[in-house]
């Protein structure tokens, strides 16, 4: 394992203890219906407001500025899935192989406008919107609606990456200066964690897309109720 990775990894073990639940029952049934639905990861940080409000804190507000000098905000996934990740257009070490990695995820839902993917630069004082629209076009995306590379200020994205259940910050020590780890978060619509994978491993990959259609049947089986 490599500082940086080590590093990102002390970085979560810091943020808190990781809280995961189930959305199934406890009948037969329900627990069918528990098996082909994703849990609910993340972090309570705040004061429950009742007794059943157990579920990790979903993603806090945010407002970024995309390749296409776009603001961006939780709105902008409205009725969505996405896939998040944290990278610098600088890093010499994992962000080639996760961006490689989130791409084969990208040419997988490409034809589905359900399914976004959003890419925060830790770097805000290199990575201009220039450098994150060269950045995009170098792998091929050219639809900034689709797959967001985004910049805000450096507090800000050290504090969404916690939120995502990665890690990230400033360290010398490192190749490039900045200690982050690979991890790939995917989001419902209600702007919760619904799955964590390790961007610098195929078979989590494999996973995540596997997952991310589990996520959008239960999106469509949950939009009559809410309609109701």
């Amino acid at each position: 394992m490599t500082t940086s990775l080590r590093r990102a990894g002390q970085l979560l073990a810091a943020a808190g203890l990781v809280l995961s639940f189930s959305l199934g029952g406890c009948s037969s049934s329900s627990t069918e219906q528990a098996a082909e639905r994703l849990p609910v990861l993340g972090f309570k940080s705040t004061e429950p407001t009742s007794p059943s409000d157990t579920l990790p804190d979903p993603i806090p507000a945010f407002r970024l500025t995309n390749q296409d000098r776009q603001v961006i905000t939780n709105q902008t996934f409205a009725g969505k899935v996405y896939v998040t990740d944290f990278f610098f257009a600088t890093c010499p070490s994992i962000c080639p192989k996760m961006q490689s990695e989130l791409l084969r995820v990208y040419k997988a839902f490409k034809a589905n406008p359900k399914v976004l993917f959003l890419s925060h630069t830790i770097d805000p004082a290199h990575d201009s919107i220039p450098v994150l629209r060269d950045y995009a076009e170098r792998l091929g995306i050219n639809d900034a609606s689709r797959w967001h590379f985004a910049t805000t200020g450096r507090d800000s994205v050290f504090a969404l990456a916690k939120a995502y259940m990665t890690g990230a910050e400033v360290d010398a020590t490192v190749p490039g200066g900045f200690a982050h780890s690979g991890t790939f978060a995917l989001v419902d619509s209600q702007r919760r964690v619904r799955g964590v994978y390790d961007g610098m491993v195929a078979e989590q990959v494999d996973q995540l897309i596997k997952d991310i259609p589990v996520l959008l049947k239960e999106e469509a089986q949950a939009q009559p109720v809410a309609a109701k």
